[in-house]
């Protein structure tokens, strides 16, 4: 089963997110900042960060960067509500996937399920 850390510091976002996440076959990890997430994945495995940039403490930018020293392969992507940030994401994590707020759960999910087809993965529905 593919693993998702998420992190998300809007407390209804993040239970509505891990909720449609969970519905959808994939194994989900919520937390509410970045400082948070850190120790996660240094202590387990997951297939994808997915991550909101802007949060106190850690934003999702310098949480990405962190995470891919400690777990290289791991996927990222970032959701947003603000534009700028997006263009910011593009040119300092290439390979990363962005999704911007407002989005329906149906979105999210797509980008996931796409993000691990792929390279042939698969997801349980």
């Amino acid at each position: 089963m593919i693993r998702i850390l998420l992190a998300e510091d809007d407390d209804v976002m993040r239970d509505y997110l891990a909720r449609a996440l969970e519905r959808s076959g994939y194994s989900v990890v919520a937390v509410d900042r970045g400082t948070a997430a850190l120790p996660l994945i240094e202590a387990d495995a997951f297939d994808l960060l997915l991550t909101d940039i802007v949060m106190p403490e850690m934003d999702g930018i310098e949480l990405a960067r962190r995470a891919g020293e400690i777990a290289p392969d791991m996927r990222v992507m970032f959701i947003t509500g603000f534009a700028a940030v997006t263009l910011t994401v593009g040119r300092e994590m290439p390979g990363a996937r962005v999704l911007s707020k407002p989005f329906h759960l149906r979105e999210l999910v797509a980008e996931v399920d796409r993000l691990f087809q792929a390279d042939g993965a698969s997801t349980i529905i």
